[in-house]
């Protein structure tokens, strides 16, 4: 295992505690808004686990909310009995991003309980899929993934599926059109290609199916195991 992908493992573990808390205290209750949610979160970073920055939004999305996309700024919802509840957060450890994101049901709809278990099973299911890949562009990423979307019985929910972390701030483009790194429709690149200047780049995959006929949604991810 190289330096930067231990680092990058050692962060995600800690991201991993620091959600498994979230969950143990109880925090992703009713009548809590989106917004407390996130505050408390960001708290219990800081307190115990010492996390002080975070490298993009921090996301909670309740009910319909978790139809959205990254890009998306839905207003603050409160959230409700019986609910399904997405947290995506990138917290920074040691001055390494890490990228998690999960699925919490609120009771014990079985539809929600359905999504929530199909996204991680399909998080799973890619990453073998990856693996294996010995060439592999963006764009055939991406559809391999939308087409995984179809096969568990669900429609695609996310403008990506995935993108590259590193230390903090991860490799940037010249160019901040070009795609080649996000597991992008319109990336033609390879995404196995090493960085300009010749080390690995390590590749976060994340998954977002979504019912709109029922106006939930779930998501599910983080790095990619063989790498």
């Amino acid at each position: 295992m190289t330096e930067a992908k231990q680092n990058l493992f050692v962060a995600e573990q800690k991201a991993k505690e620091l959600f498994n808390a979230v969950h143990q205290q109880g925090l992703i209750i009713a009548g809590k808004s989106e917004s407390e949610l996130s505050a408390e979160i960001v708290s219990l970073a800081k307190q115990s686990f010492g996390i002080e920055n975070f490298w993009h939004k921090k996301i909670v999305r309740a009910g319909i909310n978790t139809l959205q996309p990254y890009s998306g700024n839905p207003a603050d919802r409160t959230i409700e009995e019986e609910d399904i509840v997405i947290l995506d957060f990138g917290p920074v450890f040691n001055g390494w991003e890490a990228d998690l994101g999960r699925t919490y049901v609120i009771g014990n709809d079985p539809l929600k309980l359905k999504l929530k278990k199909d996204v991680e099973d399909a998080w799973h299911e890619a990453d073998r899929w990856y693996s294996g890949q010995q060439a592999l562009t963006g764009a055939a990423c991406f559809q391999y993934l939308s087409n995984l979307a179809k096969k568990y019985g669900w429609e695609w929910g996310g403008e990506i599926g995935g993108h590259i972390v590193g230390r903090f701030p991860h490799e940037q483009l010249d160019d901040p059109s070009d795609l080649c790194l996000d597991i992008h429709p319109d990336n033609h690149s390879s995404i196995l290609l090493p960085d300009k200047l010749g080390n690995k780049r390590y590749w976060i995959l994340e998954i977002h199916f979504t019912d709109r006929k029922n106006n939930i949604g779930a998501f599910f991810e983080q790095l990619l195991t063989v790498q």
